[in-house]
């Protein structure tokens, strides 16, 4: 059953986790060989946990454009193989230093920390090892241009950068500008969010403007999708989010929530999500799901 076959978000998204896990589970290398600790780690840290939202939008976004099941789900299995490395090097006592990622031990302390980084990088060429084979789409260069964006989506311009730029900031204890976290942000998490509302473009070889839409609304859902994140570690609770709260404010980091305080972060987001969900009018009613989709990212408790 497509997704385009679903009328309603929730199941829209289980639907999404299932086909695309299963998809994943093909694409994870397997076997018993002196490396079989590192595909362990792979699995173990990118099968079986997170909301899959990413995944939801390269297969919506490839609906609207009547592109076939299988270049959706591996494209989506690309940037959910991405974000995992991310995770997995985010957990690094280097960087935000945690022990729990998806109500679990993180790869550093369910492995050890050598394996963890090597995880995260095998994760992270293989998703471009999966966009550059002939499944993923028939063209060239249409899968040129998906390996193009999704490198600068997770690289140097995109969310390494915005990670580079939020550890500067907390060395440093600098006292960031609303435009400057915003920045990092669209860096850090509205990059890869970018792609995955694209991508269903470029596999679709739709036309700039339709693509141009697709990128506002990823703008916008972004950044909503970051201050709820914010929100969510001044409110949340462990067992919700299956990550240590209130890491930031113990830390003294800046996040939208320090600088616009609970309510008119609460407000901003909601504001972004009416925005995102306007760039979808062209569109139509096919874009339904998207629709309900940027409620969800401001209504979530995980």
């Amino acid at each position: 059953m497509p997704l385009s076959s679903y009328r309603k978000f929730d199941a829209a998204l289980a639907y999404t986790v299932q086909a695309v896990e299963r998809t994943m589970e093909r694409l994870l290398p397997r076997g018993d060989a002196g490396e079989a600790r590192v595909f362990e780690a792979m699995r173990y840290s990118s099968i079986g946990g997170g909301k899959r939202l990413r995944a939801f939008f390269v297969l919506a976004s490839a609906t609207l454009f009547k592109v076939a099941l299988l270049p959706a789900l591996r494209t989506a299995s690309a940037i959910e193989f991405v974000h995992a490395y991310s995770l997995i090097h985010d957990d690094l006592p280097a960087m935000d230093d945690d022990d729990i990622r998806r109500g679990k031990p993180s790869c550093h302390k369910q492995f050890d920390e050598a394996t963890a980084i090597l995880a995260g990088d095998a994760l992270q060429a293989l998703a471009f090892e999966v966009l550059t084979h002939e499944d993923t789409h028939g063209d060239t260069a249409v899968r040129a241009a998906l390996v193009s964006e999704l490198a600068k989506a997770s690289g140097a311009h995109g969310m390494v950068g915005g990670q580079m730029l939020d550890m500067l900031a907390q060395t440093h204890r600098t006292d960031l500008s609303i435009g400057a976290i915003t920045r990092l942000q669209r860096l850090k998490t509205g990059a890869l969010f970018s792609f995955a509302c694209t991508s269903g473009a470029i596999l679709g070889k739709a036309a700039e403007p339709m693509r141009s839409a697709l990128g506002g609304y990823a703008h916008d859902l972004g950044l909503a999708f970051q201050i709820v994140d914010d929100l969510l570690d001044v409110e949340g609770n462990v067992v919700e989010l299956g990550k240590t709260p209130r890491k930031d404010v113990v830390s003294g980091k800046a996040t939208f929530v320090s600088i616009l305080g609970l309510e008119r972060a609460r407000a901003q987001a909601s504001l972004l999500a009416e925005q995102a969900a306007g760039h979808l009018e062209p569109f139509g009613n096919a874009a339904d799901l998207m629709r309900q989709a940027a409620t969800f990212v401001v209504t979530r408790r995980a």
